[in-house]
């Protein structure tokens, strides 16, 4: 599995709903939730499923938590649930994507490793612009463009980190 997949899956909920940190956390609780419960629920029938039956069997249940979440999100926290809107539901995809890339062998170490990536940039992202927005006079952060420069910005520091490490590691 590539090392940022899971970011590109989840791209339109982690730009959409990250307009606060607050939203950031919802949206990836949401996301830790969804995906944890598809895998977990999934397990059982990946032995006696396969093909076709496995991934209708792996829609089905996917609609039955992405109604659950929308319903438990307008039950018990209705603005949240206005405020991220459809986003929730994309998650849906999300979890299609995650149970195709993920490898048989160490399957849960490295779904934990990369949902505590996702985790870290829904919060950094949300963090990043809310304070874009408030102390710096940015409307553009919070609507989902600005949140897909800001993510591209983090990117390439993230990049620029690295490179920077490993040219230091090569000198010594």
């Amino acid at each position: 599995m590539n090392r940022f997949c899971l970011l590109i899956t989840g791209l339109a909920p982690l730009l959409g709903a990250t307009g606060t940190v607050t939203h950031a956390l919802a949206i990836a609780a949401c996301i830790w939730v969804m995906i944890l419960l598809h895998q977990a629920l999934l397990g059982p029938l990946r032995a006696s499923l396969s093909g076709a039956m496995y991934w209708l069997a792996s829609l089905l249940l996917l609609a039955a938590l992405g109604s659950c979440l929308q319903l438990a999100l307008r039950a018990w926290a209705l603005p949240l649930a206005q405020a991220l809107g459809f986003y929730p539901a994309l998650i849906c995809l999300q979890c299609l994507a995650v149970d195709r890339l993920l490898p048989t062998v160490g399957r849960w170490r490295h779904l934990l490793r990369h949902l505590s990536g996702l985790l870290l940039t829904c919060l950094l992202l949300g963090a990043a612009r809310q304070w874009l927005e408030a102390f710096a006079g940015m409307h553009l952060a919070h609507l989902p463009s600005g949140g897909l420069l800001l993510l591209g910005a983090l990117l390439a520091l993230y990049n620029r980190l690295c490179l920077t490490l490993t040219r230091r590691q090569g000198k010594r």
